[in-house]
């Protein structure tokens, strides 16, 4: 055998391809934007890309000290979510900690806290000192909900019917599964807030109209703020 024939011999042999490997699928969030390769149809808010559904009215909450869109407040059917996203260390979280600082916030205003797991890990019940319409004294259930990032922070207050009914939780829930974080590459120190934005605007700013009901009770609980959009 010639060496030409010997050389159209071995580029005759075929060689199999290595098999090209599946991307994983991503899992429950919330989600960091690198892990969702396709945002979809959420709501932009900037730091935050929320998903809507029928019948939920998503409305951003505004600080009246700095005029800046702090939260996004998710209600359906008797219950709200109010979810905001703060700045975190690259090597540890911050969930632990705060956990225990709301407690006892929430205590020298005269309310209670009680630990609970829940479908995101270690949570808090709590129970806020209200007035009556009577002029008595009442609580308000709330429950705190942290989830550490890479280098993020979010929170979610549940309240109404969805602080103390499962099955009321369920949809706000499964609508915090798909909620994702855009962190951005902007320096922050640990625990800033990562100011919100109208869908299609810059850094959202109040109105005199939108900081009228903008009172803080210092938990950052939801409020009555500019309504952005309501899907139907």
């Amino acid at each position: 055998m010639s060496w030409f024939s010997r050389r159209r011999r071995d580029r005759d042999v075929e060689v199999e391809a290595p098999a090209e490997e599946e991307a994983a699928p991503v899992g429950p969030g919330p989600h960091d934007v690198a892990d969702v390769p396709d945002l979809g149809s959420r709501i932009d808010l900037g730091a935050l890309r929320v998903p809507g559904s029928a019948g939920t009215q998503v409305r951003l909450e505004v600080e009246k000290k700095t005029r800046n869109a702090v939260a996004v407040t998710v209600a359906k059917a008797g219950s709200a979510m109010q979810l905001q996203v703060f700045a975190a260390p690259r090597s540890t979280g911050l969930w632990d900690d705060l956990r225990t600082e709301i407690a006892d916030s929430i205590g020298k205003q005269g309310g209670t806290t009680e630990e609970l797991t829940g479908r995101f890990g270690t949570e808090l019940l709590a129970r806020l000192p209200v007035k009556t319409p009577e002029g008595g004294s009442g609580h308000r259930p709330a429950r705190f909900v942290g989830i550490d990032g890479p280098r993020w922070f979010l929170r979610a207050v549940l309240t109404g019917k969805a602080a103390v009914e499962s099955e009321a939780a369920a949809e706000l829930e499964e609508l915090l599964t798909d909620v994702v974080v855009v962190r951005g590459a902007a320096p922050h120190a640990p625990r800033d807030i990562l100011v919100l934005q109208a869908p299609g605007k810059g850094t959202q700013h109040a109105s005199a109209d939108d900081e009228k009901d903008g009172k803080d009770d210092g938990l950052g609980l939801p409020r009555r703020g500019p309504e952005i959009t309501e899907v139907r």
